[in-house]
């Protein structure tokens, strides 16, 4: 078969005896019910034609996350650009600007305009371009399709309708939502992989109805026809009410039958299937929403500003309006030679409202440079290439897969530094789903030398403050060393050495790595386990970990060994370990699994035969499984492996010889962030076990709602007396680099949630794996799990209970007085149900929001696109979801931010995300180095171009003011033009792109610098309203500095003073000088580019002037610079003079600040400037280490809960010593 792999085709029927079985006639059940709203489709299977009809005419299985089609992106992209209200602004003023009252020509307002808009449409359509190109990735992929008289071929999955049959091989992704009719097992099972949907790793089971099940070949579906009547298009992924009408006979259908689209066809060869449910209409789909319109926050308040800038225009207009009423009443008749008694009615003293009516609409286009136009354009190119710098940043970069970062969209480039609460998926997001083997006990002797990476952290944490204790505990600074502190220092390492043995053989191990096991011991390995005094209780616990399972043993051609298709990655661990300690499980059949095992001789394996009786399934409410078998002496054995706590409290009162051992050491294991579990057995007598078979097979065949509840009664009876054998200690390997990931980000200040489809004790080890839960953490846990058996009228009591439940642990937060308590909120999707409602979600949020992290297993796609919704809307904070399956469209859409992972599943996260990475780590330099940078980059950015324009655009007003409100400009008409196009363009946008307070190395370094962008401090009113002081300031020095200067004042050689043409001038150049000072002033980071932009454009506008007083067309400025201002050296005095009165006030607070309230980067930018970096390594570290924002979950706070656990240890043995001690 495939990839050299051999799979026996064998029964299940005896494994999975808590499978209900399908409720066909054949097995004694009843058809559904269909009737009624809700129950409408009718899909009749082999004829899909018919459904391109009316009453049907049913979806197509084309699917688009776009926001834009050909017909809605004109007005949909001219809508988003007008919400920015400034466009509307300038819409009414290109209007305007048509009239005989605007001061400028109409193409200077229109021109503007329509290039900034049309660059943002651009830009819009180009990204939505890319998220079609990605759709239509999906949309052209090919699934074999029956053409008729059972013939299949290829065909697109956008062209699959309602009712084809569809055959799907091993390894694909289901097309759309199938029902199953055979596969290449004989029973019509399959193995599904749901991630995509739920989240979960392990494989599901899938089986056929019995009536289809002999249509397990192509020719099979030439006279193929039967009709499905069942539910309508809905988005649980769970349920599933429908009938089969099949050769006169109707069978019952449910959710067992279905395979819904982006799931994945795992360890069979082929199935074939039906299709129900096409595109849209697919739960998947159903449960994702449209792509959404996002808007950073920083824009948001973009538009508050210029609201106020807009007040500021209003007001300025309505004096300038008022003064020329008052003026064109009582000046305008004395002024004979304009002949007043002709005027029109914008200059007629008689009519002096209307005509300061009129120079209202005047005065508001000319005082229009408050409002940067260009603001809008420059952050749509600034925003454009910080994406193209995430998209090639090379350290995110994935080697393995050839994946790099990817910006889908710029828009939200600055929410990356701002993010308060990042929503998680689990599973491919978090974990690559692999467990090693680490450590076990067994009879209460614990095996295993390696240590985990908790471990081996704590110890170098340990060491490292024992070097700073050495040196700077005060403590000690007047006791003699060696009296106290030396044997301090011994007991401080001589515990380190015994909390984690880290043998040297590791490093020198000949053996190559294998998947799943990483145990080292040789009291247990090659064979040397026999030679243990407990070898009878060492065999018994290789015999369970070798039976006591569901896997498939499969057997590569290219290596010659074993490898285990289980249903959970823990399960293949202990397989692994049974196999490498010398019991190796070798084949599986109906009734019996063979171990191959190396016993009694260790160089001549024995193959031996467990008959499998019955086979008791792990569930999250059990916390356990069970296998009977009968071994080659006929002993009638149970193995039972599961949860500590289960397992202590079945066991006899002869089998609990090792428990206070095994306690021990699983705390131990549990301290180091391991996973256990418990092993015991029994023995059973035939009678015993008779009776029990008898009971346990009338409650399997039953058919009701009791089932369930009557099978785990009769599994209680028979697991309990057990002995206790050992225990295992498994390190789950998360994604590379994750748990560094989850520490710096709890380090950066962000909170993180996890939301996962999977099953609880699940969830929780990936929190201990990760960090995000740890050993003394109190985990509140709220469940409904003991309210299940309430019925409807039921419903208000678990409500009622669930409120209790979060109001105690409310109130338990609320009295903690301990300092260092950390407490974890864990629920499950059930309960969940219930703390989403309206009257209850603000408390449960409370809660969560109290707690160091909150883990949601067994949550829909849809509960977590509501709970995103509720952390988003009731914290009014910065949201980030990250995931990378289907099931995580919702929260990724509904997230202020969504992150895609493009591994190697399906695309639905990426194609629904704002930005794309390979791995979870990647996001630690997405947020803490791109998103601080492009945070401060957008928010200085924006503060300084309002402090320009409103440095430039006063200058105008006062102007005005000062000659009698005559709405005439000071400035040439092209000095405007160019003063936001060219002359002081590029040195912003070379801010916005290229500015660093601290490289990217110190960003990770400190994460806590992140802070300031989640606090806004560089976007906050107190710096907006400095900057825009500041820009009044300039404003007011420039125009007043130059008229006090010029003003009765010979301006040439021969006795000529300034004309309105050199003052004017002057006072431009005095702007562009002052503007682009203060720009190279705010920069922290300069390159050549930055000097080429800001210099270069000082110097553009001496050429600027040179070159327009050229030109015959130049009017008053006709060899300005060549003839008027250059000889005259007061034209370079004024402009030297204003240039330093308007940066004073900026150095002098920058001066002040540096030196008497310094901020966090103001002190690193001083400690690399001295390069005390590089000469006191020590004080480098100390102080990234006291920059760490304190934090209750990740690695860190991990091993800082073990070091004070360690130093409580040290210190009671310190006390004891000194108490034995003579004195």
């Amino acid at each position: 078969m495939a990839k050299g792999r051999i799979r026996a085709r064998l029964r299940r029927s005896h494994l999975y005896t808590f499978l209900r079985k399908p409720k066909g006639n054949e097995a004694g059940g009843e058809p559904h019910p269909i009737q009624g709203p809700g129950y409408s489709r009718t899909v009749h299977c082999n004829q899909p034609l018919l459904h391109q009809k009316k009453p049907f005419k049913y979806r197509s299985n084309y699917i688009s996350t776009t926001k834009y089609n050909p017909i809605t992106f004109f007005p949909k992209a001219l809508f988003e650009q007008f919400r920015r209200v400034a466009n509307i602004y300038f819409l009414l003023a290109a209007g305007l600007s048509l009239t005989p009252v605007s001061p400028f020509g109409p193409w200077s307002m229109i021109a503007p305009l329509a290039f900034v808009v049309g660059l943002s449409m651009v830009k819009e359509a180009v990204e939505d371009w890319n998220r079609f190109l990605q759709d239509m990735k999906v949309n052209l992929r090919k699934v074999h399709i029956h053409k008729g008289d059972g013939v299949f071929g290829h065909r697109p999955w956008h062209k699959i309708l309602v009712g084809d049959v569809v055959k799907v091989e091993k390894d694909q992704f289901f097309p759309a939502d199938l029902l199953l009719l055979s596969s290449s097992y004989e029973d019509g099972f399959c193995y599904v992989e749901t991630m995509n949907l739920d989240g979960e790793t392990n494989l599901k089971v899938k089986r056929c109805l019995e009536a289809t099940s002999p249509l397990d070949d192509d020719t099979a579906f030439k006279d193929f026809r039967a009709t499905v009547q069942c539910e309508d298009p809905n988005p649980n992924l769970y349920s599933f009410v429908g009938n089969l009408d099949h050769d006169r006979q109707v069978y019952p259908l449910e959710p067992g039958q279905i395979l819904l689209r982006d799931s994945k066809l795992r360890n069979t060869s082929y199935i074939y299937g039906v299709v129900i449910f096409t595109g849209h209409d697919s739960k998947v789909m159903q449960n994702s929403t449209k792509s959404p319109s996002k808007r950073s926050g920083i824009e948001k308040k973009m538009d508050k500003i210029i609201y106020i800038l807009f007040f500021l225009l209003l007001v300025i207009s309505l004096i300038s309006s008022i003064g020329f009423g008052v003026k064109t009443k009582r000046d305008t008749p004395k002024a004979w030679y304009l002949r007043p008694d002709d005027a029109e009615d914008m200059y007629s003293p008689k009519k002096p409202a209307v005509a300061g009516l009129i120079h209202l609409v005047t005065a508001l286009i000319l005082y229009g440079y408050l409002i940067p136009i260009s603001l809008y354009v420059s952050i749509e190119i600034v925003k454009v290439l910080q994406a193209r710098f995430i998209n090639n940043d090379i350290h995110m970069y994935d080697e393995e897969h050839g994946i790099p970062a990817n910006a889908r969209t710029s828009n939200l480039n600055e929410e990356l530094g701002q993010v308060d609460t990042i929503l998680s998926d689990k599973t491919g997001t978090l974990t690559c789903n692999q467990m090693d083997f680490l450590k076990c006990c067994i009879a209460g002797i614990a095996y295993g030398v390696r240590s985990s990476e908790v471990e081996l952290a704590a110890a170098k944490q340990m060491a490292t403050d024992l070097e700073d204790q050495d040196e700077h505990d005060e403590e000690l600074a007047n006791v003699p060393r060696k009296s106290q502190g030396a044997s301090w220092g011994n007991e401080v390492g001589s515990e380190i050495e015994l909390e984690t043995v880290v043998t040297s053989k590791d490093g020198r191990d000949p053996k190559p790595a294998i998947k799943g096991f990483s145990f080292l011991d040789s009291r247990l390995m090659d064979g040397n386990w026999i030679k243990e005094p407990t070898c009878d209780v060492i065999l018994l616990f290789l015999r369970i970990l070798a039976v006591c399972h569901t896997a498939i043993p499969e057997l590569s051609e290219e290596t010659g060994q074993y490898t285990y298709e289980a249903e959970s990655p823990d399960e293949g661990a202990f397989l692994v370990a049974a196999r490498e300690l010398g019991f190796e499980f070798c084949k599986r059949n109906q009734s019996s699994v063979y171990v191959r095992e190396r016993y009694p001789d260790p160089e001549q394996p024995v193959e031996r035969e467990y008959k499998i009786l019955n086979l008791l399934e792990f569930t999250s409410k059990r916390k356990r499984m069970s296998v009977i078998v009968r071994d080659e002496d006929g002993q009638l054995l149970l193995f039972c492996k599961g949860a500590d706590s289960i397992i202590f409290d079945r066991l006899s009162k002869n089998g609990r010889i090792y428990e206070e051992a095994s306690t021990k050491h699983l705390n131990e294991y549990g301290e180091a962030g391991l996973r256990t579990l418990a092993l015991a057995y029994r023995k059973l007598e035939e009678s015993e076990y008779d009776a029990w078979n008898n009971e346990f097979q009338k409650a399997k065949t039953s058919i009701g709602a009791d089932r369930e509840v009557m099978l785990e009664r009769v599994a209680e009876k028979m697991e309990k007396d057990l002995i206790m054998v050992g225990a295992t200690a498994v390190e789950d390997k998360l994604q590379k680099g994750v748990p560094q990931c989850i520490d710096n980000l709890a380090q950066a200040g962000l909170k993180i949630w996890v939301l996962t489809g999977d099953k609880m004790e699940t969830a929780i080890n990936i929190g201990f794996a990760c960090s995000l839960l740890r050993q003394g953490m109190k985990q509140i846990c709220i469940s409904t799990a003991n309210l299940e058996t309430l019925g409807q009228d039921g419903k208000e009591a678990v409500k009622d209970n669930v409120l209790n439940q979060i109001t105690n642990a409310s109130q338990m937060i609320k009295l903690e007085r301990d300092p260092h308590a950390a407490f974890a909120l864990i629920i499950d999707g059930k309960t969940l149900t219930y703390a989403l409602e309206a009257d209850m979600k603000h408390l449960f949020l409370e809660l969560a929001v109290d707690c160091a992290s909150v883990i949601c297993c067994r949550v829909s796609p849809k509960q977590k696109a509501l709970v995103t919704r509720l952390v988003r809307q009731g914290t009014g904070k910065t949201t980030l979801a990250i995931g990378d399956g289907a099931n995580d469209v919702g929260m990724i859409q509904e997230a202020d931010i969504g992150v895609g992972i493009s591994g190697v599943e399906g695309m639905q996260a990426v194609m629904a995300s704002d930005f794309a990475i390979a791995q979870f780590r990647y996001l630690e330099r997405l947020l803490v180095v791109h998103g601080h940078w492009c945070y401060k980059r957008i928010a200085q950015m924006i503060c300084y171009f309002f402090y320009k324009n409103i440095a430039f655009g006063l200058t105008l007003f006062y102007f005005e003011a000062f000659t009698g409100f005559s709405g005439q400009s000071i400035y040439d008409d092209w000095y405007m033009l160019s003063f936001n196009v060219i002359l002081t363009s590029l040195p912003v946008i070379s801010l916005g792109v290229f500015e660093q307070d601290v490289s990217s190395e110190v960003c990770l370094q400190f994460p806590a610098l992140y802070q300031q962008g989640a606090r806004n401090l560089f976007f906050d009113w107190y710096r907006i309203l400095g900057w825009m002081g500041n820009g009044v300031y300039c404003s007011l020095i420039v125009f007043f500095l130059n008229i006090i200067t010029f003003k009765d004042q010979s301006f040439r050689s021969n006795g000529q003073i300034a004309d309105m043409a050199a003052m004017g001038t002057t006072m431009f150049s005095g702007i562009i000088w002052a503007v682009n000072c203060q720009i190279a002033l705010a920069m922290c980071h300069f390159t050549w580019i930055q000097h080429c932009f800001i210099w270069g454009s000082i110097a553009m506008w001496y050429l600027f002037l040179l070159i327009y007083g050229m030109m015959s067309f130049s009017g008053n400025a006709y060899q300005i610079l060549v003839e008027v201002l250059g000889p005259a050296p007061i034209f370079w005095l004024a402009t030297l003079l204003v240039t330093l009165a308007c940066n004073l006030p900026y150095i002098v607070h920058i001066a002040f600040q540096r030196s008497f309230n310094p901020m966090d980067h103001h002190i690193i930018q001083e400690i690399k400037y001295y390069r005390k970096d590089v000469e006191d390594q020590r004080m480098w570290k100390r102080e990234a280490s006291k920059a760490r924002q304190e934090t209750k979950i990740g690695f860190s706070a991990r091993v800082d809960a073990k070091i004070r656990l360690l130093r409580a240890r040290l210190h009671k043995k310190h006390t004891h010593a000194n108490a034995m001690s003579p004195l």
